[in-house]
């Protein structure tokens, strides 16, 4: 089919690129993909005018080079593809699971083994790295279908660990924690929903809002107020994967972007009050 999206020159953040593939750390706010409601502005519209309209054309004429995504409001590491060949590889790879994929999220509140409720949910496990693992299928919300819910029978399988990287707040009862979610599966909104699911969801999430609020009436820092973050902080920090091409291992990292940085010196002054 023709193409009817325009290139765009957008300025991108690019960690590497080559004849074959790009990856590219994406700003919060910034959707991957023209979609009903976001036809300008997209990563797609970006990389158009940055790869002069070479790219993969297996993801279809509203997704070239898209191999994979992430939300319009979480940042970080995507990877792109500039031909068929190199798509096939990387789309492989997620497919068998072989991709590294790790998430930094900021929790309200935090996970424990000494939590009784955490240890009658089904599908999750403590294990021995000190990692949380929680295996529940992921599927489409049964009436608000933007929306992803955890099932037991339906949906796909989907399946993420989870360690608690730093507590904020009380020792004994942390107001928020920081996190890292490494994906063994991509599902939509996976890390979203299994966290949601465990009660303890990502911080600015307006999707889905946890069911734990933490007191956050003294956390200010230089006028930025916890309460007043208004996207999930969640930001995609590693990914690594196999040159398509090569078969070199390539491993990308990207630290927290701002917003999220000014979050956690907002949490730290929990600690100093406590």
């Amino acid at each position: 089919e023709e193409m009817d999206i325009i290139s765009e020159n957008i300025k991108l953040n690019i960690l590497f690129e080559d004849a074959d593939l790009l990856v590219i750390n994406k700003p919060a706010g910034m959707v991957v993909h023209p979609a009903p409601g976001a036809k300008n502005g997209t990563l797609v519209n970006a990389l158009l005018f940055h790869c002069d309209n070479s790219l993969s054309g297996i993801g279809g004429v509203r997704r070239p080079g898209i191999v994979h995504r992430i939300d319009k409001d979480t940042s970080g590491l995507i990877v792109v593809a500039k031909n068929d060949l190199a798509h096939t590889g990387l789309a492989d790879q997620f497919f068998r699971h072989s991709v590294e994929r790790k998430y930094l999220a900021l929790i309200h509140g935090t996970l424990s083994k000494l939590d009784k409720r955490l240890k009658k949910i089904s599908g999750l496990t403590f294990e021995s790295d000190g990692r949380i693992k929680i295996a529940n299928r992921v599927g489409r919300h049964k009436f608000d279908r933007k929306k992803m819910a955890v099932y037991e029978n339906l949906g796909r399988e989907a399946v993420t660990r989870i360690l608690v990287t730093k507590n904020f707040g009380s020792k004994v009862t942390p107001v928020a924690s920081l996190v890292e979610c490494q994906l063994e599966t991509g599902r939509t909104h996976q890390i979203r929903v299994h966290l949601h699911h465990l009660g303890h969801g990502i911080i600015g999430d307006q999707t889905y809002k946890s069911a734990k609020k933490s007191s956050f009436r003294q956390c200010i820092h230089n006028g930025h107020s916890i309460k007043n973050f208004k996207r999930q902080a969640l930001h995609a920090a590693t990914l690594g994967f196999f040159h398509p091409k090569t078969n070199r291992w390539l491993s990308f990292s990207s630290k927290l972007p701002e917003d999220m940085t000014i979050l956690c010196r907002t949490l730290d002054q929990l600690n100093e009050n406590f």
